[in-house]
């Protein structure tokens, strides 16, 4: 298709960068010019075929499927393969928990109700949108994690992951230990919480944090409480749905981004 004239010259062609844009090394992209990928498992090309299909531009080129040859073949490459080495468990308890009395039940559900009024005062109404400019720098992924920093205790820190599955937000021991922050400034919690390997982790406590969330231009400030917990891990920090809800973000694992509302209603 990218040898033909006139669908060439409508392409927009990537420009050639020197890494591999992919998990495959001998997998080579005739439209990238790179390894890393196959070209049928390009999905920058893609994405591109795909709107010149529903702009009838390629019709002339297109069959109808029927019969046997609308379903894929078994064993059939299904795109991207990404590698599996071992299962991580949905993150369940901390505060999405509520507790595990009635009374620290209710009590929660006092302090959300008021936290939900001010933050909605607080916070515009602002339509989140993703668009196809959003993933014109986003080179072909294995289902990347949406990954950013933030701003907390006058220090940025990298690799929070924003995990939707999460029902709390956690800071790691070795992260809170590089905050330098005191273990007196901690308060306990008594719950659990599950899902690291399947077993019941160490939680030290919980703690309050004033959180920039910026792109460099604007910023937006909120407290996010975390659980701090001993546990080894690839991030420093996981925001999960607690966070998320406060500063109303919408995170896109397809554009690898997040958005949030500022409060100047951008």
């Amino acid at each position: 298709m990218i040898a033909i004239p006139n669908i060439a010259e409508i392409l927009k062609i990537p420009l050639k960068i020197d890494k591999r844009l992919g998990p495959s090394k001998d997998a080579w992209c005739e439209f990238h010019q790179a390894y890393g990928h196959a070209i049928h498992n390009c999905l920058s090309l893609g994405y591109q075929l795909d709107e010149l299909v529903k702009s009838d531009f390629l019709k002339d080129y297109l069959q109808e499927p029927h019969g046997a040859q609308a379903s894929a073949a078994p064993g059939g490459d299904q795109g991207h393969e990404v590698p599996i080495h071992g299962e991580i468990n949905t993150i369940s308890g901390g505060f999405s928990g509520e507790g595990c009395t009635a009374s620290q039940r209710k009590k929660y559900a006092r302090e959300v109700m008021e936290v939900e009024v001010q933050e909605a005062n607080q916070t515009p109404d602002v339509d989140l949108v993703f668009t196809k400019a959003d993933c014109q720098d986003v080179v072909p992924h294995d289902n990347d994690p949406v990954v950013i920093s933030v701003v907390t205790t006058g220090r940025r820190v990298h690799r929070v992951l924003v995990d939707q599955g999460s029902s709390t937000n956690v800071m790691f021991w070795s992260t809170f230990n590089k905050l330098q922050l005191s273990s007196d400034q901690l308060r306990p919690y008594t719950d659990c919480l599950y899902g690291f390997a399947r077993d019941q982790v160490e939680v030290r406590g919980h703690i309050e944090l004033r959180t920039t969330f910026t792109d460099g231009t604007t910023s937006r400030t909120a407290n996010i409480r975390y659980l701090v917990v001993n546990a080894p891990s690839a991030y420093n920090v996981l925001l999960g749905r607690p966070a998320l809800n406060r500063i109303g973000a919408i995170a896109s694992t397809r554009h690898v981004k997040m958005k949030l509302p500022s409060l100047e209603g951008r």
